[in-house]
């Protein structure tokens, strides 16, 4: 099967390189990379035009204005014309060359409709540092409920099912992708396998988790997400979740 991996940049030439050069590497050969550029002002567009070439026509990539970045996203999805699809973030990257070649295992089985993982995050000024290890092992449709998903950098699904069932909501500013997992996995009921794989180093940050002002926003998000999608919830539940987090985090180097 083919697959198509989704990066979404904008400013992003500091890290896109080891985006863009972890799936280069990886062993799977049927692979169709997109990106998504938000008209950078940095040199982005040159690294794309750079590593082109290395992809033989197996990378396509427009650079327009958008609307934020889970429009682009589905921008990148629409451009898609692989049987399964994933997304990358551009300061994300692969940091073993076998992750697709294990997640196209695992789709051999065809009953599975979806797959997840693990992901590190690292600290931006040493990636050999890992500060928190998200497991996904534990997740169950019934923790949607206290504001868990599993780690969505590493969530891979039929591209038809977004055809069918929609994509991301441009009118959430941080947890639509919340939402969409919540929609994919618990309202439509794929049927998903976990792998026990660290997919990707993620350097720490992010919309999410930039300020208490981020955390309280994502949590409404999160509360309407539950509330579209058929599950009860309510903001003294979700901060059960942060008690979770302290195990998450590592403190020695790995």
């Amino acid at each position: 099967m083919k697959y198509s991996v989704v990066t979404v940049s904008f400013n992003s030439a500091k890290t896109l390189r080891d985006t863009i050069q972890s799936v280069l590497s990886q062993s799977y050969p049927d692979i169709e990379y997109i990106i998504v550029d938000g008209k950078s002002k940095d040199n982005t567009v040159d690294i794309i035009k750079e590593y082109e070439p290395k992809f033989n026509g197996r990378m396509r990539w427009i650079s327009e204005p958008d609307n934020g970045l889970y429009d682009a996203m589905n921008k990148g999805i629409c451009m898609a014309t692989g049987d399964i699809v994933g997304i990358i973030n551009s300061d994300d990257f692969y940091h073993r060359t076998d992750v697709i070649e294990q997640v196209a295992k695992a789709f051999q089985d065809k009953a599975v409709q979806a797959v997840y993982g693990d992901v590190r995050f690292v600290n931006p000024d040493n990636l050999d540092k890992t500060v928190r290890y998200y497991s996904s092992k534990n997740f169950s449709l019934r923790r949607f409920r206290y504001g868990f998903m599993p780690a969505h950098p590493t969530f891979f699904t039929y591209r038809g099912y977004f055809e069918e069932w929609g994509y991301y909501k441009t009118d959430y500013k941080i947890a639509a992708d919340y939402e969409l997992l919540t929609r994919f996995l618990y309202t439509h009921r794929l049927k998903s396998k976990y792998l026990h794989l660290d997919f990707m180093k993620m350097r720490l940050g992010g919309a999410s988790t930039a300020s208490i002002k981020s955390n309280v926003l994502l949590n409404k998000e999160i509360v309407r997400a539950c509330k579209e999608n058929g599950i009860w919830t309510c903001m003294p539940l979700l901060f059960l979740k942060y008690f979770v987090k302290v195990f998450e985090l590592v403190f020695t180097k790995e």
